[in-house]
């Protein structure tokens, strides 16, 4: 299924309201238009107005079910910090099709060895606008990518607000998807 592309809802499926960020239940049958697929969710469109469908969901858009993989937990060796920056990079806000690291949201990355082995990652982001509903979820989403990384035991990732975020953090790559260049 391509951005543009109608469908019906194959079955019931929860979702998430954009851009209140607040949980719905979309009925089988709705019909939808996706409007992107990246970092694993799916932004649709219809008369409910935008959702996003996590990428467990996906086969009620009809895409083949996501087998979801053992996450390499056991490992006490400290986490690849390169790793988790593409982890991150795994992350989108459902209305922009840039990942959080070339939007320039993930203000920093540190990695703290525990003392039983392994890592914890403490991230700190900020949102594209303090109100932004979607917020918790694309938090959530980070700390989600970034425990699926071996080695990370724990995950914190921080919104902050100081500096404020403004457009002229976005990278070159990050221009270039959005057609800035």
């Amino acid at each position: 299924m391509r951005p543009g592309e109608q469908t019906r809802l194959l079955r019931e499926v929860p979702a998430t309201a954009i851009p209140a960020g607040s949980p719905l239940i979309l009925p089988k049958d709705t019909e939808v238009t996706l409007t992107q697929s990246l970092g694993g969710s799916h932004t649709v469109a219809g008369s409910f107005g935008l959702a996003r469908i996590e990428e467990k969901d996906q086969d009620a858009l009809g895409l083949a079910p996501v087998q979801v993989a053992d996450v390499a937990k056991d490992s006490n060796e400290p986490a690849d910090e390169k790793k988790v920056w593409d982890k991150l990079k795994e992350v989108f806000d459902p209305e922009i099709p840039v990942n959080v690291v070339d939007l320039g949201l993930i203000y920093s990355l540190e990695l703290k060895p525990l003392p039983a082995g392994g890592s914890r990652a403490e991230v700190k982001m900020t949102l594209t606008a303090p109100g932004c509903g979607m917020g918790p979820t694309i938090q959530a989403d980070a700390r989600s990518k970034i425990l699926s990384v071996a080695g990370v035991k724990e995950a914190e990732v921080e919104l902050v607000w100081e500096p404020a975020w403004t457009q002229s953090m976005i990278s070159e790559e990050g221009k270039m998807k959005l057609g800035w260049v």
